[in-house]
């Protein structure tokens, strides 16, 4: 088994077991203060300390990568579900007006930092969970719809599809049934690597206060909320710091892995 593989799939199953426990249980309420026990340090009764309101670092830690895995996880089936599409469509009418409009559009969204236009979406909608998500989502779209593209314009050639078309099945049906499952692996692997891309993001909007909103706990608010505490308590910025570190290793060492272990030409040049 791949090393890459192995340690990216327990960093990331950590993670979203804690997401999930915390649907049932936590060790504390996420929003219940405790102000005389604020500020403690790690260990004894609060085991990653508390935060300035006496609320439990762990509890929130828990909750807080629900939130961003939630976030995370739908902005890339939105880029995923949208992009793949049009990939596939730009490729099937590869050097047409469609093919041009769709890559253009790509260029067009590619030309603005997407944090930035992050931002300003969550800005004028306001801020929110859902409008993070939204304002992720659309800078995934091109992402996939380019990398559809490009492997998909390579099968266009290959002679599997030629007899495809031979046999007179249309160009959205070769899509489907020739090209989609051939260029699953890669989607899977850049899936991933967005998936990691999403959680920083979104702890980049919720940091600034344009993310999920108080009273839901998000790891980029709880390092925002210890911007002010980091000589009192490090363990405040430390504890979310690494939890998003860590996530986000695990993301792209399990993307790596599996892009090793799915593509072929890789594991013949390891033979």
């Amino acid at each position: 088994m791949n090393r890459n593989l192995i340690l990216g799939a327990l960093l990331t199953s950590v993670f979203l077991l804690s997401a999930l426990v915390s649907f049932v249980w936590t060790p504390f309420s996420h929003t219940a203060m405790d102000i005389p026990n604020k500020l403690q340090g790690v260990g004894g009764a609060h085991l990653l300390g508390t935060d300035h309101f006496g609320r439990d670092i762990l509890s929130m830690i828990m909750v807080g990568a629900r939130t961003s895995i939630a976030v995370a996880l739908v902005a890339v089936g939105i880029g995923m579900g949208l992009g793949v599409p049009l990939g596939l469509w730009a490729a099937a009418k590869r050097g047409s007006l469609v093919d041009e409009i769709i890559m253009r559009g790509n260029d067009l969204v590619f030309a603005f930092p997407s944090l930035v236009i992050a931002i300003l979406i969550t800005a004028i909608f306001g801020a929110s969970a859902i409008n993070a998500i939204i304002a992720i989502g659309i800078f995934n779209i091109p992402v996939f719809a380019r990398i559809t593209r490009g492997a998909a314009l390579s099968l266009w050639e290959r002679e599997f599809i030629l007899a495809a078309r031979v046999a007179g099945k249309s160009a959205a049906r070769i899509s489907v049934e020739h090209i989609l499952p051939n260029v699953t692996n890669l989607l899977i692997v850049q899936g991933t690597i967005q998936f990691s891309l999403g959680i920083l993001a979104e702890a980049g909007l919720s940091y600034v206060g344009l993310g999920a909103q108080p009273p839901t706990p998000s790891w980029g608010r709880m390092l925002a909320d210890a911007q002010t505490m980091v000589s009192i308590a490090p363990h405040m910025a430390l504890v979310p710091g690494f939890a998003i570190i860590l996530t986000v290793l695990g993301l792209n060492l399990m993307g790596d892995g599996l892009r090793d272990a799915l593509d072929p030409r890789l594991r013949v040049t390891r033979k």
